[in-house]
């Protein structure tokens, strides 16, 4: 019952493809019709939920599909290929997109802990993202947060209230292990991978990085690749070639895209651009068609 209002709310406030800002901080429907392969994309911190249609993204080769039955959790800035090879205008991709505010999520965590008693919670992130069945909670707390659009002097005082609803409902569902380590105090994979992300165009090393959380590059390269399922290397290579071949299929020139993402040397990028896609980066540019950002 709770889905259907949601995609009713979503049908009527977007009848043509795109992306509809709710008036509450990062909650956006979204609508799609045009079927897209997967392509490189970057996820930010994130929640998808699809009331309609269904999605798909690839993260180091292992395929998330999720559709009205499971939501996505994306705990961590993470480089995938998604697309919506599905939609059509007869079944079109419908959902809610909601970003998952760090200092929010830690918050309700502690708070959460403190609550029950529970100490400070350590311990590795299993994976880079999660899926999870849309329980009770889930989709009550996801519709009383978008019945908001349709009043918004209720969103500017109810929003944050009821985003914080929806927060921990994803805590205490399927997902709420991955999103309690990524968020939790303490992880430092999650916020190594948030200031590297944050500076893109500054080259730092594997050791850099470990010294930043005072690790051995030994453990850092383990816990690294248990939280993200890619090595450091692979996972800072991935994030700046999908970023740059996001901003290539947007109209950004080569050169520009290159820089922007931290290449110096421009032979490089494209010889490395070209290994991971199977394309040059002008190439690229000719035959991409971007899926619809929700990052």
């Amino acid at each position: 019952m709770s889905q259907q209002l949601i995609q009713d709310i979503v049908a009527r406030h977007l009848t043509e493809d795109g992306l509809f800002e709710t008036g509450i901080a990062g909650v956006k429907l979204f609508r799609v019709t045009d079927p897209v392969q997967c392509a490189p994309v970057v996820y930010e911190p994130s929640i998808v939920a699809i009331v309609s249609g269904a999605k798909e993204a690839v993260l180091d080769g292992h395929m998330y599909a999720y559709d009205s039955s499971r939501y996505l959790c994306c705990p961590m800035t993470m480089p995938v290929e998604a697309g919506t090879p599905k939609a059509s205008p007869d079944v079109p991709l419908m959902g809610v997109y909601v970003s998952l505010d760090t200092r929010g999520m830690t918050e309700l965590i502690m708070e959460a802990d403190r609550a029950v008693g529970a100490g400070r919670r350590g311990g590795q992130i299993e994976g880079g993202l999660a899926l999870a069945e849309w329980d009770g909670a889930f989709s009550d707390a996801l519709l009383r947060l978008v019945q908001l659009v349709e009043t918004p002097r209720d969103a500017a005082v109810l929003g944050k209230g009821r985003l914080r609803e929806l927060y921990y409902a994803v805590l205490q569902g399927q997902a709420g292990p991955v999103a309690r380590q990524a968020f939790g105090v303490g992880n430092d994979i999650a916020q190594v991978i948030e200031r590297m992300s944050a500076q893109m165009d500054e080259t730092v090393s594997i050791e850099e990085m470990a010294a930043q959380v005072g690790m051995s590059r030994a453990v850092f390269h383990r816990k690294f690749k248990q939280a993200t399922t890619m090595s450091p290397i692979q996972f800072v290579k991935s994030i700046r070639l999908n970023n740059a071949a996001m901003r290539i299929a947007q109209g950004t020139t080569v050169n520009e895209a290159a820089m922007d993402v931290g290449y110096t040397s421009p032979s490089q990028f494209s010889r490395e651009f070209k290994r991971m896609y199977g394309q040059s980066p002008r190439q690229w540019s000719n035959a991409q068609q971007m899926p619809l950002s929700l990052a």
